[in-house]
């Protein structure tokens, strides 16, 4: 059975003690510890070493990053001779391996030594003075690296520590909840399909009725084709509308902003074009004032409103050259 691989990046010689531990800690939960000094990584005699480890960051399913003091050598694409002054600015190996495990967006997690993490408050208030002395960090960068992080609008989970059984713990306590978040998806996946399959079985059995009904009126009715016809009239009606009231932008307004569905029933039909369309919904007490800023409206959002447009029967917008028009002219 295939094993969790949890890559384990941060400098080597400061951090031996932790990454040593945290290798035991991971494997004695069953997964797969990947470091660099262990030997498993497989090295192309014809790229640098760091390269290797890069690669290897791409085929893992966790990545775990501790930055201590040390921010580790330079990667070797833009390495040079020159040594590095405390504010020189350049991109270590181990900041490389989390932008990789970035791009693969995996579970990323990073602890930061409290005592480094200090040295970073202290710097978001002294960032422009040259003077001031950063005593648990040997290069600005590991202070940018942080502030990078930071930034991130998700999955940049950050956990301080001082001692190696805060690492321990708190990922013991991030992966139960990952593994609880897995078996509760899978169990709802589950749900989805045996709903899936009720529907399906609805569908046909409304299809069986619909014929017996039809086969009955034909007998009973003297003229049965236009009852017949009305009522497919309404049961198309009834599906245009259903997938009208699911259409992402409708449901946003409706649900999110009290909107009734009449109501945007109504602004869009009496909508010609994107322009009109926010004016009317502006005019109805819309909050975000589309009106005011079209480009706030992004392409998926004309795809959705155009969508819905086709619920109702009704062509869509023709807004592309006009707010090509509108960028132009800004």
């Amino acid at each position: 059975m295939a094993k969790p691989r949890i890559f384990v990046s941060s400098t080597c010689y400061d951090l031996k003690h932790i990454r040593a531990s945290l290798e035991n800690f991971i494997e004695s939960l069953g997964f797969e510890a990947i470091l660099s000094e262990k030997g498993d990584i497989p090295y192309s005699h014809d790229q640098a070493l760091d390269e290797s480890c890069y690669r290897e960051v791409r085929t893992c399913d966790v990545f775990v990053s501790i930055l201590g003091g040390r921010y580790g050598s330079e990667k070797s694409a833009n390495r040079t001779e020159k040594e590095k002054e405390f504010f020189d600015r350049y991109d270590s190996v181990t900041k490389e391996e989390y932008k990789v495990a970035r791009e693969q967006d995996i579970p990323i997690y990073i602890f930061i030594e409290k005592a480094v993490f200090a040295d970073y408050e202290m710097f978001q208030k002294n960032r422009d003075n040259k003077s001031v002395i950063y005593p648990h960090v040997d290069s600005v960068n590991t202070l940018m690296l942080i502030e990078e992080i930071l930034k991130q609008p998700r999955n940049n989970p950050i956990q301080k520590f001082e001692r190696y059984t805060e690492i321990e713990e708190w990922l013991r306590s991030q992966w139960a909840g990952l593994f609880r978040d897995l078996l509760r998806s899978r169990s709802k996946d589950k749900q989805l399909l045996a709903l899936e399959s009720q529907v399906r079985e609805l569908g046909a059995l409304n299809q069986t009725l619909k014929s017996y009904l039809e086969h009955i009126v034909t007998k009973v009715v003297p003229k049965p084709e236009e009852i017949i016809r009305q009522e497919d009239q309404k049961l198309l009606k009834a599906a245009q509308m259903t997938k009208f009231v699911m259409n992402p932008f409708v449901r946003h307004l409706h649900e999110d902003h009290s909107m009734t569905v009449n109501t945007l029933v109504d602004v869009f039909r009496r909508s010609s074009t994107i322009e009109e369309l926010c004016k009317n919904l502006d005019s109805e007490g819309l909050h975000e004032c589309y009106a005011s800023d079209l480009d706030m409206i992004e392409k998926s959002e004309v795809e959705d409103i155009n969508e819905a447009r086709k619920s109702l029967n009704l062509e869509a917008f023709p807004p592309i050259a006009t707010r090509q028009k509108r960028s132009k002219s800004k």
